[in-house]
C-alpha cells in the first residue's frame, strides 16, 4: 500500500506531461523558420522519459510499468477531453508502446555508467514514440480515425520542402523528424535532473535493483 501511494506523484506528473503535449503537438514551432519541421510539443514530452527512468532506478521496472499504464489511462481520457479522439488514439498507442520500451532497454542497461541506461532507453523510445504518433495522428493513411466520426480530416499529408533540400515529402513526416530531433536534445539536457536526482531517488530495497 506504502508503494503504491508512493509511485503516485510520478503516475500524476506522467498524465500532465502527455496531456500539455498532446495540446502542444498541435501548434508549430514558428520561430527560426521552423514552423514546417517542429512543435511545440517536442519541447516537453520527453520530460516522459525522466519520470519513467525516474521511477524505474527507485523501484524498478514493474512499478515503473504500473506508472506507464496508469499515465496511458489517465492521459487517454484528458486527451479525449481536450483533444480529439485521433491525437488520442495515437498519443496513447505511442506512449504506451514506447515507454514500455524504454523500461525494458533501461533495466537492462542499469548497471553500467550512470547515464547509459537512461540516454540509450531515451532514444530508442523517443524512435518508436515519433514515428507511431505523427504517422497515426497525421497521415493520410489513419484519415479514417476523423471521419469516421464525424470529423473533418486532421492529416497533415499535403507535401513540403524537407529542410529546405527541396526533397518533398509530407507534411507529417517533416514535423516528425523536426520533433525527433528536438527530443534527442532534450533527452541528453534531461541527464542532468537525472544524475542531480540520483543520490535523492536511490534504488529502493524492494526492488531488487541497484
Amino acid at each position: 500500500m506504502n508503494r503504491t501511494l508512493a509511485i503516485w506523484p510520478f503516475v500524476a506528473a506522467m498524465a500532465v506531461i502527455v496531456v500539455v503535449s498532446n495540446i502542444l503537438v498541435q501548434y508549430p514551432f514558428r520561430h527560426f523558420g521552423l514552423g514546417e519541421i517542429l512543435t511545440w510539443g517536442a519541447f516537453t514530452y520527453p520530460v516522459a522519459f525522466l519520470v519513467n527512468d525516474l521511477t524505474n532506478r527507485r523501484f524498478g521496472p514493474d512499478a515503473a510499468r504500473r506508472v506507464v499504464f496508469s499515465g496511458f489511462v489517465l492521459a487517454v481520457i484528458l486527451s479525449a477531453w481536450l483533444a480529439s479522439p485521433r491525437l488520442a488514439i495515437a498519443s496513447g498507442a505511442a506512449f504506451l508502446l514506447a515507454q514500455l520500451l524504454d523500461v525494458a532497454v533501461f533495466d537492462r542497461l542499469r548497471g553500467g555508467a550512470w547515464w547509459r541506461a537512461p540516454l540509450i532507453s531515451t532514444l530508442i523510445g523517443s524512435v518508436l514514440d515519433t514515428m507511431l504518433f505523427f504517422f497515426l495522428a497525421f497521415s493520410a493513411r489513419f484519415a479514417f480515425l476523423d471521419t469516421a466520426l464525424g470529423r473533418p480530416d486532421g492529416s497533415l499529408a499535403f507535401p513540403v520542402s524537407l529542410f529546405g533540400t527541396g526533397i518533398e515529402a509530407p507534411l507529417w513526416l517533416s514535423l516528425a523528424l523536426g520533433d525527433f530531433a528536438v527530443k534527442v536534445l532534450i533527452g541528453l539536457l534531461m541527464l542532468a535532473p537525472y544524475g542531480a536526482l540520483l543520490a535523492t531517488l536511490r534504488p529502493n530495497a524492494a526492488s531488487g535493483r541497484n
